[in-house]
């Protein structure tokens, strides 16, 4: 069976645009890369429910408790196989608040030294277009569903 992560995707709207809340994740492999190193904030789980797990990895990554009504984006397949579970909800936040929980990495790689990094470094708002160039490739199409179940509901979308 592959492992399973789950997310959510905090999104809010300004002048009737979107922008959407993505972290950036911690250590010194992620420190000097920005585009396509973004995510939603999310991890691994293993016996509880996905949306439980990723109201539990939003509050470890970043610090800020969740409340509200989740809209479901599904799931996305990683090349790894992992199996990635995605909710959106409304909200708002003030990314210099961020606190994320620490873990553990052998750096560098394959010296046996380990160190403890925050698992995401710092979040920010982010239009549409601009989340695209930034979030891991292989997430975008939870951009893409939260952007047509909000286009639905007469929201429009802003490149930047």
């Amino acid at each position: 069976m592959p492992k399973r992560s789950a997310g959510l995707l905090m999104y809010r709207r300004r002048n009737e645009h979107v922008e959407v809340f993505l972290v950036h994740p911690g250590g010194p492999f992620w420190a000097h890369k920005d585009l396509g190193a973004w995510s939603i904030p999310k991890g691994e789980y293993e016996g509880e429910q996905a949306l439980e797990a990723a109201r539990r990895e939003f509050q470890e990554e970043t610090g800020f408790v969740v409340s509200g009504e989740f809209l479901e984006l599904g799931t996305v397949r990683l090349a790894s196989g992992k199996v990635v579970s995605a909710w959106a909800f409304e909200g708002d936040c003030d990314p210099s608040l961020l606190a994320s929980n620490c873990c553990e990495v052998e750096w560098p790689p394959h010296s046996g030294r380990l160190i403890e990094i925050p698992e995401v470094d710092r979040g920010d708002w982010f239009s549409l277009g601009d989340a695209r160039e930034r979030i891991h490739k292989n997430q975008e199409p939870f951009l893409d569903r939260l952007s047509q179940r909000l286009n639905f509901a007469g929201m429009r979308e802003v490149s930047s």
